[in-house]
């Protein structure tokens, strides 16, 4: 077959011309059509195949048909494969990794079921298309089978499962088929292996222990080591890992110093942090966008946000990563407008948003902008085919909940195939604030059923509609169990759930009875759960005695001393009430002010109390007096929280 023709147009390498095609010179156009990603290229030297009828060699056609499965469509490589006259083996599990490339493992599965023969590739293959589409315990369940079926699993087989294991105990059972299968940790890609998924499912020791009885360790290890500890939580010893690794010679790669300097970031530890920054200077590190995406997210959580756009703005070349976390830093302190900014720069240069670009925006424009601007976001999203993303669609659960459409949130949270545990929480989440809290508990049940084991997000969120919705044995029940049944241990936020819910049905003796059970100090917000709910009026000594704690854990909290003034002047003690007062004018007192805001026709209008913004106060403040007058008639009564900030009915209309 002459194929000078096909070169001169396609640009491949000439082998001379008259030559014939071979073997070496079909790898070397393989080759080339692999490495420009032609499809054009690939078609011609098919189309040379099938001039001289050499498409139905078993070989040649396998080679035309594997080189389709990558550069080409499925409907092109299909018909390659149908051209093949002897098929083999290899040329099965072509097919079959075609299926699973194009996420059609029912039809994968059924044509590994009809193999006649398969070999190590075949099961390789059928077990990874299911670990990469989620589907672990399916992949294990064929790892046993391949076993059965006297197939001796290989490095690559190994490799596949410890990458994809989500449990404890199904890891140990991999690594012992490992040796009892005969594959020794003399294989550096297998350990390393090994080591990152113990150090993800939180085993450090085993980690530790693998990687000690390795024969040849590389940067590789190092960096799977000091991942897993920074990942389990042990950022302490993953740099103390690092520099036993540069002590003893290792030198560190880019990946390497992007964990270094989120290991400092999780301590906080700004100076050791400087140290990794500077040894990025030095060794030219910075040009790494994962690294100075790193650096910038360091500068960002310790509070030095000016160093972080100082960096990011002397950085020449920026892709999505860099841009993310310079709108997450943005966003993480409170700076919305300046993330939404860099957000509409980012997208006219041309840089495709991440999906935690997206949920970082989604989460600034619950909080600033109005319905209609966070309806044109998720029109983007859907544009640009990212609805699907479950990160991106919890986002924008949270999205419309915070914009009170709980109805569109639940259509969207129906709609994710694949609902992770941050789905589930960010919709039960939704509900409880949004007063649906009987479906709250009708989700939670939903999710023990089918869905991931709850965390104490989860748990929180229902404690919560227990609480808003009086639905007192059912949080009692659930919080008394939690450990037992889920195994989170109840901390802060579970417990001022349940004070305050005993606290708001009038049980206040139950509620100090928790508070005192308490295994550490109730933190202050449990203190003002019960003031609140006492109000003025409610017993004295109890007032006192709360009032009091909450003085001295913050003196400058207004709470508790506008509680016990109001309470000492309701019974007529005008001494402990001026005493009180003193103290409010001698104390720099923080003064708590409401604001509210909202949006119309693209424009966000800020209310706060007592601070007039808008030429139309006098229309704002007689529409105000209205709906005032007219929830007097549907029955609304001032809650006690209310009373705290008034001396009379006047006065508390005015607030409200």
């Amino acid at each position: 077959m002459r194929l000078w023709p096909v070169m001169a147009r396609s640009g491949m390498p000439e082998l001379g011309l008259g030559a014939r095609i071979g073997m070496p010179e079909l790898g070397q156009i393989k080759d080339h059509c692999l490495s420009s990603k032609s499809l054009g290229c690939s078609k011609l030297i098919h189309g040379q195949l099938i001039k001289v009828g050499f498409n139905r060699h078993t070989f040649l056609g396998n080679r035309c048909f594997d080189l389709y499965t990558k550069v080409g469509t499925a409907s092109d490589a299909l018909r390659a494969f149908d051209d093949i006259a002897n098929k083999n083996t290899i040329s099965w599990n072509i097919c079959l990794r075609l299926y699973v490339k194009y996420g059609n493992l029912e039809g994968a599965r059924n044509l590994f079921d009809e193999m006649a023969e398969r070999d190590v590739v075949s099961w390789n293959t059928m077990i990874s298309g299911y670990a990469s589409n989620g589907h672990f315990d399916y992949g294990l369940e064929l790892f046993r089978g391949m076993q059965i079926a006297g197939t001796k699993p290989n490095e690559f087989t190994f490799s596949i499962l410890v990458s994809s294991v989500t449990s404890a105990s199904h890891g140990k059972q991999i690594h012992g088929c490992l040796m009892r299968s005969g594959v020794s940790l003399l294989n550096v890609m297998v350990g390393n292996s090994l080591i990152h998924m113990y150090g993800t499912l939180g085993l450090v020791d085993y980690a530790l222990g693998v990687f000690l009885a390795m024969e040849a360790i590389d940067v590789i290890s190092w960096n799977s080591l000091i991942l897993g500890c920074c990942k389990s939580g042990h950022s302490e010893l993953a740099l103390n890992q690092f520099c036993l690794m540069v002590s003893i010679g290792y030198s560190p790669d880019e990946f390497t110093i992007s964990t270094v300097t989120t290991v400092c970031t999780n301590l906080q530890n700004l100076e050791k942090g400087k140290q990794i920054f500077a040894f990025c200077v030095k060794v030219g590190f910075l040009s790494n966008t994962i690294v100075s995406s790193a650096v910038i997210d360091l500068f960002a959580k310790c509070n030095r946000l000016e160093d972080s756009i100082r960096l990011f703005e002397e950085i020449n070349k920026r892709d999505s990563v860099v841009c993310d976390t310079m709108i997450s830093s943005y966003a993480r302190h409170g700076l919305r407008e300046d993330a939404l900014q860099h957000f509409v720069i980012t997208f006219r240069d041309n840089l495709r948003p991440t999906e935690f670009t997206l949920s970082s925006v989604l989460s600034c424009a619950s909080s600033l902008l109005p319905a209609e601007q966070g309806t044109q976001f998720h029109s983007l999203v859907v544009k640009l085919g990212m609805d699907s993303d479950s990160v991106v669609a919890s986002s924008l659960v949270e999205m419309y909940a915070k914009y009170g459409l709980i109805d569109t949130s639940i259509k969207i949270f129906a709609e994710i195939d694949l609902k992770d545990l941050i789905s589930w929480n960010t919709m039960i989440l939704g509900l409880t604030q949004n007063g649906r809290v009987a479906e709250t508990l009708e989700l939670f049940k939903e999710l023990i059923g089918r869905g991931p084991p709850p965390d104490r997000i989860t748990l929180v969120g229902v404690l919560l509609a227990c609480n808003y919705g009086s639905f007192v044995d059912e949080g009692m029940l659930l919080f008394s169990s939690m450990e037992r049944a889920y195994g989170v241990l109840p901390r802060y936020e579970h417990y001022l759930c349940v004070v305050d819910m005993m606290a708001r049905v009038g049980k206040l003796k139950e509620a100090m009875d928790i508070i005192e059970a308490m295994p550490y100090e109730p933190s202050p917000s449990i203190w003002e759960s019960i003031l609140r709910v006492c109000g003025a009026d409610g017993d004295l000594k109890l007032i006192e005695r709360v009032a009091e704690r909450l003085i001295e854990y913050d003196p400058q909290s207004s709470l508790p001393y506008l509680v016990l003034a109001r309470a000492y002047e309701m019974r007529g003690r005008w001494e402990s009430m001026v005493r009180v007062r003193k103290a409010i004018n001698e104390t720099y007192v923080k003064k708590l002010v409401g604001c509210s805001w909202i949006g119309i026709r693209n424009h966000m209008f800020i209310f706060k109390e007592n601070h007039l913004l808008h030429h139309e106060d006098k229309d704002i403040y007689s529409v105000h007096r209205l709906l005032i007058w007219e929830m007097g008639i549907e029955g609304y009564v001032p809650s006690l929280y209310e009373n705290v900030y008034s001396k009379g009915k006047e006065s508390k209309v005015e607030v409200i």
